[in-house]
């Protein structure tokens, strides 16, 4: 029975690890631009968010795993859970786990920032001729990815060799639960946690700026997205538009025609702004048409469709996503305020909350769906989901930035290959910030126990158990603090929690850094939720129009890397072979010349 429920529960996620590959795989086609689609930036990057998803996925079933050792109705282990059993499903999760960390960080830290060279490396006339070579193009890409490498090996090292004290005094150090987390690591395990809390610490600086902002707005532009005109009837309308435009230029070309000085200062204007508006027009009937669909894959026009079929259901949509975004956002306020109030050892260790003092109803939601698997899944699912497209929607909509200066903008079907990579290593970050969030703050208890619970009656012998068959009262939910030998001999803790208070525990500044950007995050959605609510939305040929300006923007950019490139060829003393993009700019530039 127990090999038929854990399989059970390995199928369940190999079942969503498939789900996760088609959501990323259709993100990755639906926001990368077609024209510049590689193959290699695609498959990295469908590979990067999907280990990133299965890992923050990962949690249900460590629960599920642990709990199903111990029936939460009388508080006892199975009799077949015997501490063998527990402790070989312990150390398959751990190895699941560190398996999943470690590849998270390395896709993070050196394969995308190789991926990111190994694109830029590639040089479109030098490959036809035959002067780039594969190897050639490796060694470019390589040796940009070196200091990465190096990087990495020095997180490890620092991770490996930081000194931690083993006798700590105070803050509650001597229970039992601290006790195995401070005495069951070795130095592997540590300087892994290291690297996983650095990169844990700069993902929450990051979540609680883009995934707060996507949590407001990501309903919010569902219940606006409604177009006022559709993609057709304002292609109709431009042409027409642009058809009276031409007639005007016409008119008064010929009203004018013959004139030795020329046309009027009058008409001069008129004829300059009516050049200006064609321009305008032009672009919006070009803009137009990609909206529906029209030079793009099958799959972004299947997906505007599918859109419009749908139109009429993204309001009741955007407005349970609204409800469901307000009714997390109290659920971790309430628990930021339990812990920062009641935690049992405060900043030494990360904020860990003993006992629930403040009634957390998403948490309670997890903790009695957890009896029943997989609904537990399908809720954890659908919410870490929710997350993850909010934290999309976040930097498509602040773009990604250096400061005040905007480097790359996400938009669908318009992603350049470089700011997909970008886009994956912050959702990377982004979603090592959620699995914390969801596990800490979200559903605390569930994170830790789930559904476990203890028989909290007196034993005759330390390996005996007691009956609460008649004393249900005494049957109590497991927590960090019970200090009862029933307790020590029936609950286990989860995988991931332990992870993560070994993070907090051994290395407190990063506790303290996460638990307290989570006020950032409360503080950025909330500014955010109130200006969207008020904001008039922008209408669809005035978002037309703006792409022109985006346009221009990356083109600044682009110039601003050919000078980068430039003064690097200055330095080195070696010209760059032209690609047949900027051969081909130099052909118009010169036959503008001539003309």
């Amino acid at each position: 029975m127990a090999l038929i429920q854990s399989t059970l529960i390995w199928v369940v996620y190999a079942v969503v690890v498939v789900l996760v590959i088609a959501i990323a795989s259709i993100f990755v086609y639906l926001y990368q631009a077609p024209q510049e689609r590689s193959a290699t930036v695609t498959i990295i990057s469908i590979f990067t968010l999907t280990s990133l998803l299965a890992t923050v996925l990962l949690l249900p079933v460590d629960v599920a795993l642990v709990s199903s050792t111990t029936s939460s109705k009388y508080g006892i282990r199975k009799d077949w859970a015997t501490q063998n059993r527990v402790d070989n499903i312990k150390l398959t999760l751990r190895i699941v786990y560190y398996t999943m960390f470690s590849l998270d960080a390395i896709l993070c830290l050196v394969v995308v920032p190789f991926t990111y060279f190994w694109h830029e490396e590639y040089d479109e006339v030098a490959a036809e001729e035959g002067h780039q070579t594969i190897g050639s193009r490796f060694w470019g890409a390589f040796k940009y990815t070196i200091a990465f490498i190096a990087l990495v090996i020095i997180i490890f090292l620092v991770g490996f060799f930081v000194p931690i004290a083993k006798d700590r005094k105070g803050g509650h150090y001597d229970l039992d639960f601290f006790k195995h987390i401070i005495e069951d690591q070795n130095h592997g395990e540590r300087a892994l946690t290291f690297a996983l809390g650095l990169l844990i610490t700069i993902g929450t600086l990051i979540y609680a700026l883009y995934t707060a902002a996507g949590f407001a707005l990501l309903p919010v532009a569902l219940i606006k997205s409604a177009p006022a005109i559709s993609a057709p009837t304002l292609s109709a309308n431009t042409a027409s538009e642009l058809e009276q435009n031409r007639e005007r230029q016409r008119q008064l070309e010929m009203h004018n025609e013959g004139r030795e000085d020329g046309l009027p200062a009058k008409d001069r204007r008129e004829l300059d702004a009516l050049v200006r508006e064609e321009r305008t027009l032009v672009r919006r009937e070009r803009l137009a048409a990609e909206a529906s669909g029209e030079g793009h894959g099958w799959l972004l026009r299947a997906w505007t469709k599918i859109e419009a079929i749908f139109r009429p259901l993204k309001l009741l949509g955007g407005i349970l996503l609204m409800l469901v975004a307000i009714f997390v956002w109290v659920c971790m306020l309430l628990t930021f305020i339990d812990k920062a109030k009641n935690s049992i050892c405060k900043s030494h260790c990360g904020y860990v909350l003993g006992h629930t003092k403040i009634f957390n109803p998403m948490n309670w939601i997890f903790v009695k769906s957890a009896k029943i698997f997989p609904i537990d899944y399908v809720v954890f699912l659908l919410l870490t989901l929710f997350f993850f497209f909010s934290s999309v929607v976040g930097i498509a909509s602040i773009g990604i930035r250096f400061l005040w200066l905007r480097i790359f903008q996400i938009r669908k079907g318009h992603t350049s290959p470089q700011a997909l990579l970008m886009a994956t290593v912050m959702l990377t970050l982004m979603a090592l910030a959620i699995q914390y969030s969801v596990a800490m703050l979200v559903a605390p208890q569930y994170a830790h126990y789930g559904p476990q619970t203890f028989c909290d009656l007196p034993l005759r012998h330390p390996d005996d158990q007691p009956d609460c068959t008649n004393h249900t009262k005494a049957i109590k939910p497991c927590s960090e603090v019970s200090t009862s030998q029933a307790a020590a001999n029936v609950c286990t803790a989860s995988v991931l929690s332990t992870f993560i208070d070994s993070m907090t525990i051994d290395f407190s500044f990063f506790g303290d850094v996460t638990f307290w950007a989570q006020v950032a995050f409360l503080a950025v959605y909330f500014i955010v939720f109130i200006l969207s609510l008020f904001r008039t939305p922008k209408l669809d040929a005035y978002q037309l129009d703006q792409d022109l300006e985006e346009d221009e923007e990356e083109g600044l950019l682009a110039s601003t890397g050919r000078r980068f490139g430039a003064t690097w060829q200055d330095i080195t003393g070696k010209a760059r072979k032209p690609t047949g993009g900027a051969v081909r700019g130099r052909e118009s530039i010169d036959r503008d010349d001539e003309e």
